[in-house]
């Protein structure tokens, strides 16, 4: 049976957010990797994260409680979940970063943001999925899909070509990217890469 595109989208989403925040703590604990590496995909992180959380309350929970009432209350739950990954997102933007400063700030600000995310996302999935799978029209997602996509942040965009490579296959990713030219899109990717590579490096 295909996956519906409202899971397949917010599963890759979320898979991206567990291997960013991951890739933030493991970096921020180098410390040879650049500063500039590392505020990148802070900077990455926070921006985004912010946007899927008001996108989620403002525009897909309406949606969702529309058609499923019942699980109004599961989804305020959430919103409070959200508030609280805002306020450690907040605090992870505030941590200045700086090449060969003791990075235990930043990566003890990016675990607080990492932890909240996967906790949030436990419990999240298990009562969302079934919701979108079910219940959500494909006309309404697509409408909230493109809303997303029109109102999502220009900071590093490059670095979520090159999460969603990491996550998914390349006819999921090809699925949940906007039309990209391709000699963009491999621009897109070089550049990620190079990132990923400044904030692997075992030293």
């Amino acid at each position: 049976m295909k996956t519906p595109a409202a899971v397949l989208e917010t599963r890759l989403v979320h898979d991206v957010h567990r291997k960013a925040t991951t890739l933030l703590v493991e970096a921020a604990g180098r410390s040879w990797v650049p500063a500039a590496a590392l505020t990148e995909l802070r900077d990455f992180l926070v921006a985004h994260l912010h946007h899927h959380h008001e996108s989620e309350d403002g525009d897909l929970w309406p949606v969702i409680t529309a058609v499923a009432p019942r699980v109004a209350e599961g989804l305020v739950a959430l919103s409070v979940e959200h508030h609280q990954l805002d306020a450690a997102l907040d605090a992870l933007g505030e941590v200045a970063v700086a090449d060969g400063a003791d990075r235990a700030v930043l990566q003890e600000a990016a675990t607080a943001v990492r932890d909240l995310v996967l906790d949030h996302l436990e419990d999240e999935e298990p009562q969302l999925f079934p919701v979108l799978r079910d219940l959500v029209s494909l006309e309404a997602w697509a409408d909230f899909s493109k809303k997303v996509i029109e109102t999502s942040p220009t900071v590093s965009a490059h670095l979520l070509v090159g999460f969603f490579d990491r996550v998914g296959t390349p006819e999921e990713v090809a699925l949940v990217l906007p039309p990209i030219p391709e000699p963009v899109m491999a621009a897109m990717r070089q550049q990620a890469q190079a990132t990923f590579e400044a904030l692997e490096e075992t030293g």
